[in-house]
């Protein structure tokens, strides 16, 4: 069905899906498997515009809204180890006429064999501007990478299967077919969890022991153009206050999580999907950060090549419309993160080794750590094979929905990932005339909203990718001129999402499959929009997900893990910046290495109602060791500095006021990261406090010690040296010794 044409009640609005093997992987046949590459292995693909529609998933009311994934038009799905729906044919020798015969005294074999394939494969108009005897760089030239398309793709008959797959695709797409026919819609099993409720606790207390046997995966294929940052988007800061960048952050939480909850003897894993665009700065921000702390035979990069364009029905694969010697080529989706955790080993190693889980997370959502041990337990207790994270949606709301699917003449069971265009008409059709309706208790819908963030356990993940090769279920989304459907409007591609992974599973693993649901704002807030298009976004309802959002929400997630244990912190006032309005405190950072989980946040702060923050205060607690706040009061800025060297840090008794850090309008001449916030950190006034005791700025504590002090006989130094503190984990610190800054504060 045609982009802009309505659908009836019993056709489908998706895209045309169709089994991802135009050639069956040969199920016997043990696959490749190249050695792992600790720096840098060697496919790339452009996953920049790949991940960025598939984080543009969700959409709340906010602050806990995002947005979901524009749904394509016309969607038919197999699985990858379905039956074909056209194989490649045995392919001839090629004629003496064929314009590239004379290339056979220059290219490589392989090359002229590809060439002699592609021309039996009716892809003759890629050599008709071939003549002999000129342009036989251009030549080679075309056919390398024409090759080197080929050797990437991951099915044995590379792009005569791309492209016998292409056609499927297409003449499916053509035909309208309804990709849902036959299955019925029911709501998966899964849980949903509210952070600080006895059921939440519970599912994080059975998920931190299975944080030891953990591994890692980032899709990060992006550059941050879209967002008016000209570089790769995991070097944006997630916040302005300490300015960690979200690479940074995210290794120093997997190594805080190792050190707390690892194993001895075994490093947590970390591979990371990157793409031409991105590869080489990305090894360089991590080369030129000493890979952030973590050891280098821990993280893996895959990276991912592109597929060809396709032209035509046909299957023609498309020439760059400004050099016919060039071909035009796409991003094949981030379902290709599987392929590349077979064909590069990480699989099978991180199993050999003995994890047991791996979690799929993407580039720029800073939240996306906090459930992950209460995830964990939900996987473990319902024994799934594949769990998704996810968040409450409403009826009818533009986010794709996690749901089962039986069908039931083939008695098959799916729990995938349905487009909200999808799933009213399905449940109108199949279940209730009322289709996607909001339950009265809870005022969502019982399907819960995907954001792509995933756990599999990891043995039936790696047996699944020795059967499939890590090939997903692929889909096309051409743009038609017309009802017709004959002409593109630009070339298409075939493309694949990493979690179509239920698609390739088969008896009881397909009936493993499961979600975790928690609030967006404790775990999913992208950054992926451009600012223009933030704003456009909050005003129709929805999520800006945007520089300014993310940071804010970042706060946001830690300030209310804090207030569900008891402490009290006020609620900031709300800023427009960019002409995007968000809360702007209080702005809370805790580093990971002192609580890497919710969990961690009750030893951190073991009497909370004596804890209370304002509204426009800023706390940060950096560094790492064990840090424990008693009591604290809080109008103004603090930074408590932890140093595991030194022992515990102990916080009593404090209270501090000053006037603290603001944001300020951004000026022509700032970074580009700020820009696309519309503000900097003004750092007016600043309060820290370590094993040295206080120093900075805190005119307020200075004044009541002052009060204090004329209130009550001075003691003497004898008393002061002995009198009770706790510093630098131990009692009995001295205090006035003379050493302390002259701050005029209780403490020094």
């Amino acid at each position: 069905m045609g982009k802009n044409k309505k659908r009836n009640k019993s056709k489908s609005n998706a895209k045309a899906r169709s089994s991802s093997s135009a050639t069956k992987p040969e199920a016997n046949k043990p696959p490749t498997e190249a050695p792992v590459d600790e720096t840098s292995v060697t496919s790339t693909n452009d996953t920049s515009a790949v991940v960025e529609k598939t984080t543009e998933t969700v959409a709340a009311e906010v602050p806990a809204a995002v947005e979901a994934p524009k749904a394509p038009t016309e969607t038919l799905t197999q699985t990858p180890t379905e039956t074909p729906t056209e194989t490649p044919a045995e392919i001839p020798a090629p004629e003496p006429s064929t314009p590239f015969a004379h290339a056979k005294t220059f290219l490589s074999p392989a090359a002229y064999d590809l060439a002699c394939k592609l021309q039996a494969d009716n892809q003759g108009h890629l050599f008709s501007h071939w003549v002999e005897g000129t342009d036989d760089d251009k030549k080679t030239a075309m056919m390398d990478q024409l090759l080197k398309l080929h050797e990437s793709y991951p099915l044995p008959d590379g792009l005569l299967s791309y492209t016998a797959n292409a056609r499927s695709l297409l003449a499916i797409s053509k035909e309208g077919k309804n990709p849902l026919a036959g299955w019925v819609p029911s709501v998966p099993q899964g849980e949903v969890l509210e952070v600080g409720t006895p059921a939440y606790d519970s599912m994080e207390k059975a998920g931190l022991p299975l944080l030891a046997s953990t591994g890692f995966v980032l899709v990060a294929g992006g550059l941050g153009e879209r967002l008016g940052y000209g570089g790769i988007k995991v070097e944006l800061p997630t916040e302005t206050c300490t300015e960690t960048c979200y690479l940074q952050y995210y290794i120093e939480t997997i190594l805080a999580i190792q050190g707390k909850y690892g194993k001895e003897g075994r490093n947590l894993e970390l591979a990371i999907m990157v793409s031409d665009d991105t590869h080489d700065k990305t090894v360089k921000l991590l080369e030129d950060n000493a890979y952030f702390g973590m050891d280098k035979a821990n993280l893996t990069l895959m990276k991912q090549e592109k597929v060809a364009a396709i032209a035509s029905n046909e299957g023609a694969i498309a020439q760059d419309s400004s050099d016919p010697w060039s071909i035009e080529s796409k991003p094949h989706g981030h379902g290709d993160v599987h392929s590349l955790m077979h064909s590069k080993g990480v699989a099978k190693k991180w199993t050999d080794a003995g994890f047991t889980h791996v979690v799929f997370f993407q580039d720029t959502n800073g939240l996306g750590f906090h459930t992950l041990a209460a995830s964990l337990g939900v996987s473990k207790s319902l024994g799934l094979v594949m769990n998704s994270l996810a968040i409450p949606r409403k009826a009818k709301q533009a986010v794709g929905a996690v749901c089962k699917l039986d069908n039931k003449e083939t008695k098959e069971v799916r729990t995938i990932n349905v487009e909200y265009n999808q799933l009213d008409p399905l449940l109108r059709d199949t279940v209730s005339k009322d289709g996607d309706v909001n339950d009265e208790k809870t005022g969502f819908s019982p399907y819960p909203g995907n954001i792509n963030q995933l756990i599999f356990s990891l043995k039936e993940y790696n047996d699944n990718l020795k059967l499939t090769n890590g090939v997903m279920a692929e889909f096309v989304n051409p743009k038609y001129t017309d009802a017709s459907k004959t002409v593109f409007k630009k070339p298409t591609r075939l493309e694949c999402m990493m979690q179509d992974y239920p698609m390739v599973l088969k008896g009881d693993d397909a009936k493993k499959v499961g979600f975790t649901s928690v609030a967006a704002d404790m775990c999913f807030s992208p950054v992926k929009n451009a600012t223009g298009d933030g704003v456009s976004k909050q005003q129709s309802g929805t999520h800006p997900a945007v520089a300014f959002s993310g940071e804010s929400d970042q706060y946001n997630a830690v300030a209310k893990i804090m207030r569900s244990i008891g402490c009290n912190l006020s609620e900031g006032s709300v800023k427009d910046f960019l002409g995007i309005k968000m809360p702007t405190g209080p702005k809370v950072v805790v580093s990971p290495f002192v609580c890497p989980q919710p969990a961690d946040y009750k030893a951190a702060f073991p009497s909370p109602s004596s804890v209370t923050i304002s509204g426009k205060s800023v706390l940060i607690i950096k560094g790492k060791g064990s840090v424990v706040v008693k009591s604290l009061k809080l109008d103004g800025t603090l930074i408590i500095e932890a140093d595991e060297a030194k022992g515990e840090l102990v916080v009593e008794g404090l209270d501090v006021t000053n006037e603290g850090w603001e944001e300020k309008e951004s000026k022509g001449d700032a970074p580009e990261w700020t820009k696309m916030r519309g503000y900097t950190m003004e750092k007016k006034e600043t309060c820290t406090f370590g094993h040295e005791g206080l120093r900075g700025d805190f005119k307020e504590v200075a004044a009541k010690a002052a009060e204090k002090e004329a209130e009550e006989p001075a003691k003497t130094d004898e008393v002061a040296k002995t009198e009770e503190v706790k510093v630098d984990g131990v009692e009995g610190g001295e205090i006035g010794s003379g050493e302390a800054t002259d701050c005029g504060c209780v403490v020094c």
